[in-house]
């Protein structure tokens, strides 16, 4: 902006430059004025220049200040439309982790509440990216770029998540054994919601209306928000379920958001400067604070369900022992007297108590077979940390000799964190992949510090969490990397010895750790007197394992060729369920 002033009048030039991936627009603006005897004379040109022409114009122009106090209102305006998308940026983090939290609680439990929840989620999710389509967000701002299909979605897409909302609330409050009809209320109200959305969403691609959309957004909440209230009260009326004080609390947070942002809209507060709602989306800020209280307390109410679900299984369970108990003192006692009764039935009780003997027998002999496995694995296991607290020692010393004193010493050190993670879990059957991973990552910076430039590795993995949830072997992964170190890639002559490991988990997990090293058939040559026991006890402990467990970690060895040529050696650990 430029201005400057002569006598009485006063001369104002303001250039703007909109600009982003797809669109670029210059604006200059001129106002000025003249003093005229009494009366001002008022005079504005403007210019625009439009650098992409193949382009849409902006949907919202820029807006200009002709005095220094509008120019501070603009600068106030900018800085709450800064303060609107990192609260954006902040809805849109909270619903995305719930999101994938419980899309992966549905995928592993395929219930219907959590169906609905996750749904509802999703939706909220879009939601939110169409609310940030509207501010000038740098990230994930997808809807700024395709303005109509904002708008073609905004009313459709609130409905829809409401109607799973509702479905939602159906189920985690089981209304249905409280008041049948209430439930057939909420039943149809989610169907009707799931109509207009679909409705509302034809509308507006085919007859959409910008001057119509206000008042139709408006009516439709003025019908939807009392009936909203009156649901509510009937809800808290009828319905004793344990978690409705969850439900009583998110419903009115989100009532709260939903009547104040349309009171918001209604009255064009965000429209006022210096107004305390007078910042940008300040409607829709308002409804997604709501959102976000209603989900966090929906989530405590999920984690309360869950609870409660445990709670009447373990009282059924007690139930099921007590009459068990109860049967089995029936038993007996019509087991003595049939003794006294019917004598020639004693035969065939005998018989019975054989028969049961033998089943306890083959049961204690099943139990002490599952001991001795038991027990096999954890002497496995403890020769596998001698094992390779041997090679460790082995490079410590090679160091030593070869006078790299301080790359022993750090060696020393990184090697003593590593011993203390091995000792916490020496005690553990199994643990998880995650944690493997890290123990892993600890010895690879190890041999890394040892071996120096001439060796790199890479570490392929999507996402740590969802290694957690896949059990291990402890130390199962570090001898098999170890053999790829010592006994491919170190005699190797290649100047680039590499060594790569990847975690895949698009269906069940797959771990491939892969080297170009020399291969078996040359590594088997060079230990002519000495016999590599960690491949051994990785396939011993393997076997062990899938005993145990109620799934397998298959384990394949593959050697890689060129022309002939070894190039190397390819580890493949494959679960199935």
């Amino acid at each position: 902006m430029k201005g400057q002033a002569e006598g009485d009048s006063k001369i104002y030039s303001f250039l703007e430059i909109h600009g982003n991936p797809v669109k670029f627009h210059k604006t200059k603006l001129t106002v000025s004025w003249e003093k005229m005897g009494s009366d001002y004379n008022l005079n504005i040109d403007s210019e625009m220049d439009i650098v992409n022409s193949k382009v849409d114009m902006p949907s919202n122009p820029p807006a200009f200040a002709l005095d220094k106090e509008n120019l501070e209102l603009s600068r106030l305006e900018n800085s709450d439309q800064v303060n609107s998308i990192v609260f954006i940026y902040f809805y849109i983090f909270s619903v995305f982790t719930l999101f994938i939290f419980l899309l992966v609680i549905w995928i592993r439990v395929q219930g219907k509440l959590y169906f609905y929840y996750t749904g509802y989620l999703f939706f909220l999710l879009i939601f939110g990216f169409i609310v940030l389509g509207n501010t000038l967000a740098p990230v994930g701002n997808f809807f700024q770029y395709y303005p109509r299909l904002s708008n073609i979605l905004n009313d459709p897409v609130q409905f829809i998540f409401i109607a799973f909302y509702i479905f939602f609330v159906l189920n985690l409050l089981q209304i249905s054994s409280f008041d049948l009809l209430l439930a057939r209320v909420l039943k149809y109200l989610g169907i009707a919601c799931l109509a207009y959305a679909v409705s509302r969403l034809l509308f507006n691609v085919f007859f959409y209306d910008p001057q119509l959309t206000p008042t139709l957004f408006n009516t439709v909440r003025l019908i939807i928000l009392p009936v909203n209230f009156v649901l509510i009260i009937w809800i808290i009326i009828k319905v004793k379920h344990p978690l409705l004080g969850y439900f009583i609390i998110g419903q009115s947070f989100f009532f709260i958001g939903a009547v104040l942002g349309s009171y918001i809209n209604y009255l064009g507060l965000e429209n006022i400067p210096l107004h305390f709602f007078g910042f940008k989306e300040a409607p829709n800020i308002v409804f997604q604070l709501g959102l976000i209280a209603e989900i966090y307390c929906f989530s405590l109410a999920l984690g309360k369900n869950v609870s409660l679900i445990q709670e009447e299984k373990e009282m059924t369970d007690a139930a099921m022992i007590k009459q068990f108990k109860e049967n089995e003192q029936l038993q007996a006692n019509m087991n003595r007297e049939l003794d006294i009764k019917v004598h020639e039935k004693t035969t065939e009780l005998i018989q019975l108590y054989v028969e049961i003997e033998k089943e306890n027998e083959q049961k204690r002999k099943n139990e002490f077979t599952q001991k001795i496995k038991e027990t096999e694995m954890v002497a496995l296991r403890s020769q596998m940390n001698p094992h390779f607290i041997f090679n460790s020692m082995n490079a410590i010393k090679n160091l030593i000799m070869t006078a790299r004193g301080d790359d022993a010493v750090i060696y020393l050190d990184d090697f003593s964190s590593l011993l203390r993670h091995i000792l916490e879990n020496s005690s553990l059957r199994v643990i998880t992949v995650e944690e493997e991973l890290d123990i892993l990552e600890l010895y690879l910076s190890l041999e890394q510090s040892r071996m120096g430039e001439s060796f790199s590795y890479t570490i392929d993995v999507s996402s740590k969490e969802e290694l957690s949830q896949f059990q291990i072997p402890p130390m199962l992964l570090q001898p098999i990397v170890e053999n790829a170190i010592w006994h491919g890639l170190h005699p190797s002559l290649k100047v680039d010895k590499k060594l790569d490991i990847s975690f895949d988990t698009t269906e069940n997990l797959k771990i491939i750790i892969e080297d170009n090293g020399i291969g078996r058939e040359e590594s088997a040559k060079k230990r002519k007197l000495h016999t590599a026991m960690g491949s051994t006890i990785i396939r011993d402990r393997l076997a062990l394992y899938n005993h145990l467990s109620d799934h397998s970690i298959l384990f394949k060895v593959t050697d890689l060729k060129e022309n002939g040529a070894a190039i190397g050696t390819r580890i493949t650990l494959t679960y199935e369920y």
